[in-house]
């Protein structure tokens, strides 16, 4: 088990007080492909900005990795998020000045644990399970719409996090860049990684491992 979520409440407080989540319970197995679907107003972004350690204004507990998150202070969940969490967005959020090489390398120099030919070796490697290794030194603002959401996959996997957290990862693409960064996901996890994916993408979601459908801020189908 890689994450267990306990009880999770949330409430927006305005205009007024509104109940978002209502007592969610589940937990996420290690190598798991996960898509949570719902409808427009269900629940199911806020849900991942809480999974995802970027939400704390919440009630009931959060574990990942084993670690308690609920309770910890912004600086120890940023850290916490470096190390464990990588993010696949529905933009890419590429740094267009910079190559696709650099752009994957950020997060690793960032953590800073590693000697910069080892983040650019092991950046290379990421490029390499997208097939962007041949794109490495071109400016991400010369690649097209698919590719840079590869580059922004290899990104996210720099860090070797425990969990990838996709927002509609498929969200702009079109269906032969959505196959590719399906096929991608399914690869990733047959060699243990696991994906949370919020997703609008039936298709994509019916053929991920499990699926999490909500509807008014509960858990209807898991």
């Amino acid at each position: 088990m890689v994450l267990k979520a306990t009880n999770i409440i949330k409430y927006f407080h305005e205009p007024e007080d509104f109940q978002v989540l209502k007592g969610l319970n589940f937990t996420v197995d290690k190598g798991t492909f996960l898509s949570i679907v719902g409808k427009s107003g269900c629940g199911k972004s806020t849900l991942l900005y809480i999974l995802s350690s970027m939400d704390t204004d919440y009630e009931g507990q959060l574990e990942i990795n084993g670690q308690l998150l609920t309770g910890k202070s912004q600086n120890e969940l940023a850290r916490f998020r470096n190390q464990n969490l990588g993010f696949v967005f529905q933009f890419h959020y590429l740094l267009p000045e910079f190559s696709a090489l650099k752009n994957v390398m950020l997060p690793a120099m960032k953590l800073g644990r590693f000697s910069k030919e080892e983040i650019e070796n092991t950046a290379m490697e990421k490029l390499r399970l997208v097939g962007m290794e041949d794109y490495a030194l071109k400016m991400s603002s010369k690649l097209s719409g698919g590719q840079q959401q590869r580059v922004a996959i290899a990104r996210a996997l720099v860090n070797n996090p425990a969990i990838i957290m996709a927002d509609e990862p498929t969200g702009n693409l079109d269906k032969a860049n959505s196959i590719k960064v399906f096929d991608i996901f399914m690869e990733l996890t047959s060699k243990g990684q696991t994906i949370i994916a919020v997703t609008h993408d039936n298709e994509f979601a019916e053929k991920s491992h499990r699926i999490i459908e909500m509807s008014d801020g509960k858990i209807v189908r898991s």
